[in-house]
């Protein structure tokens, strides 16, 4: 039974579960840094827990879709991903680098469940017409988490030690369970008790290799899903980019690559202000027109940045926010409109491992490019968001 207050829990539950997430990726640096005094093994960790997010996020969607009662298979999948933190942190110094790698790479396997996981829950919680307005604030939980996560990190750490950090995620994370284990279950139960005598007419494995098949084939074969994914991913690309080049973008425009921290700041500010309005107008501009034209904003704040004029800059920083956090809850939008609903927790936590990939490619790709000369690599991630508004006009799926 939905409730009026299932919303205000729903979202509580996503800033704290999304919030401890942001949190962990810097708190893992610190404290991998802090324990093994080498930046080499602190990246080793934060690489391992963000690429085996990519692979996780399919299975893990698949499984959630076919769950009678996804709110606790969620529930449990924070669990673990708090608990493999808190394994990461007690193994530092005590075992062998690589076995800690490894223990970051099935946490990672987990991470969708925060993202696209959760997200996928929405309609059990509101009703259809409800829906843009509550998408908008669902949205808004990831700029808020972008915002306080590092920030509390850096915090945690300064004041208490990177070690108090990494179990301040976990305990984030943790506060989101009771949230997670009551959500509703949202269909109906006799179709349920059909699709389940159906699995069992063949076997298990068979069966969810189907499910991962068809919800492959529900991204790539609906043309508003297809284009938006594809779209989001190149652009994610850019932000990659962007986000790699900010110390140096920084320094040269401060003269301190901490400062490249605030830049990142205003950028989620902007971001959560521009979803804030979103959220009170939910129908003024349609998904599909924010998916686009967002790519051209975050190319116009890349244009600004690349001058190095510390004004521009700061314009930039606040103009790639409102590209961003917009474009973010357009997407959902799309998703929560176009996604089957038998598969629609595998569109949005497989939507979000192809994310990650195209920001961890992006990243990988600025690196270089920024120590060779920073305006080139910024305006190469410009090009990016025009490939990514032009690949949202031209693409045309192969079956529809």
């Amino acid at each position: 039974m939905k409730r009026r207050y299932a919303m205000g829990s729903f979202l509580a539950g996503a800033a704290a579960a999304r919030a401890g997430d942001e949190m962990s990726g810097p708190a893992l640096l610190l404290a991998g840094y802090a324990v093994g005094g080498s930046a080499t093994e602190a990246s080793a960790l934060l690489a391992g827990i963000t690429v085996s997010a990519a692979v996780g996020g399919p299975l893990l969607g698949a499984l959630l879709d076919r769950s009678p009662r996804p709110g606790r298979l969620l529930a449990r999948a924070l669990a673990l991903y708090g608990t493999g933190l808190v394994l990461i942190l007690l193994s530092l110094g005590r075992l062998p680098l690589e076995l800690t790698v490894l223990i970051a790479v099935f946490t990672g396997l987990l991470g969708p469940a925060l993202s696209g996981g959760w997200t996928a829950q929405l309609p059990r919680v509101v009703p259809r017409e409800r829906m843009p307005r509550a998408n908008a604030l669902d949205a808004m939980t990831f700029s808020l988490a972008s915002l306080v996560g590092p920030a509390l990190a850096g915090a945690l750490a300064h004041l208490l030690g990177a070690p108090a950090a990494v179990v301040a995620s976990a305990a984030l994370i943790a506060f989101a369970l009771p949230a997670a284990w009551t959500l509703p279950m949202g269909r109906d139960q006799d179709q349920d008790r059909d699709r389940d005598r159906d699995r069992d007419k063949t076997p298990s494995a068979a069966s969810l290799t189907a499910d991962l098949a068809a919800g492959i084939r529900a991204i790539t074969r609906t043309r508003p899903l297809a284009r938006a994914t594809l779209a989001s991913v190149v652009s994610c690309t850019g932000l990659g980019m962007l986000i790699t080049c900010t110390p140096l973008l920084g320094e040269r425009a401060f003269g301190s690559a901490a400062e490249g921290t605030l830049l990142l700041t205003c950028t989620a500010v902007s971001a959560l202000v521009a979803n804030a309005v979103l959220a009170r107008r939910p129908r003024t501009i349609a998904p599909d027109t924010i998916i686009w034209s967002s790519t051209l904003l975050l190319a116009i704040a890349l244009v600004l940045s690349a001058t190095g004029h510390p004004a521009l800059v700061v314009a930039a920083a606040l103009t790639a926010g409102v590209g961003e956090g917009p474009q973010l809850a357009a997407l959902l939008a799309i998703r929560h409109r176009e996604s089957p609903e038998r598969l629609r927790s595998q569109v949005f936590t497989t939507g979000a491992s192809l994310k990650i990939t195209g920001f961890a490619l992006g990243a990988a790709v600025a690196g270089p490019l920024a120590t060779h000369s920073l305006p080139t690599a910024l305006l190469t991630a410009a090009g990016v968001q025009l490939v990514a508004a032009l690949s949202f006009h031209v693409f045309r799926p192969g079956s529809c």
